[in-house]
């Protein structure tokens, strides 16, 4: 009860900060081979990760998809013959700080959406943001980065999800890692955002009261 006291609160306070594409940024570095990103949240070498859409696979058949850079096991993948877009679904965590994963030869027709928990669109981001040139290189490090998304403010408490689209074979990625906000920091996050209420609220009150008086 507390964690979804907690989770819709956050979100709640979210709508009255700044513009939430405002604190979302996207990070890369070359990858490796083998992996040394942060533990994985979600490898798919197992069934569990919250995901709809796309294919998780584990063999790289040709002209469809490709095992990233440095994944090993299972890695999930979407485009037109796995089915686009494919969602990883985060709503469970409270707060989360940054997602790191392998983004898998990239490609400029890659698109990944941020989504709050109402499934608006908060952020997007293409290959092209990824990685230049975005060609699909399946052994350059520069075209399987490590990709890390880092959130601030309100936005914290307010990521619902990830979309991935491809219009074109294919979109792989791999080793997805979420660092949660520590609950100590969500509080905080709750009294900012209640104090942005109740200021926008008492501006409301002298608003009314202003034409109440001119009228």
């Amino acid at each position: 009860m507390l964690k979804k006291t907690m989770i819709t609160a956050a979100a709640l306070c979210a709508f009255v900060a700044v513009p939430a594409s405002a604190q979302v940024s996207l990070g890369v570095v070359n990858g490796s081979d083998p992996y040394a990103g942060p533990t994985p949240t979600y490898n798919f070498d197992a069934p569990g990760a919250p995901i709809t859409g796309g294919a998780v696979r584990t063999t790289s058949p040709s002209g469809v998809a490709a095992q990233p850079y440095g994944s090993t096991g299972g890695y999930w993948t979407v485009g037109p013959s796995d089915g686009s877009p494919g969602v990883l679904n985060l709503s469970s965590f409270a707060g989360i700080a940054s997602i790191s994963f392998i983004w898998g030869s990239v490609d400029t027709y890659n698109t990944l959406e941020v989504l709050d928990r109402l499934n608006n669109v908060i952020a997007t981001f293409t290959g092209s943001d990824a990685a230049l040139p975005a060609d699909g290189d399946q052994h350059d490090p520069a075209t399987n980065p490590l990709a890390t998304l880092t959130f601030s403010g309100t936005t914290q408490g307010n990521i619902g999800g990830l979309r991935l689209w491809s219009s074109q074979n294919a979109f792989e990625t791999d080793n997805f890692a979420v660092t949660a906000v520590p609950e100590p920091a969500i509080w905080a996050l709750l009294l900012l955002g209640f104090g942005f209420i109740g200021a926008s609220l008492r501006g409301q009150k002298r608003q009314k009261r202003m034409r109440l008086k001119l009228a």
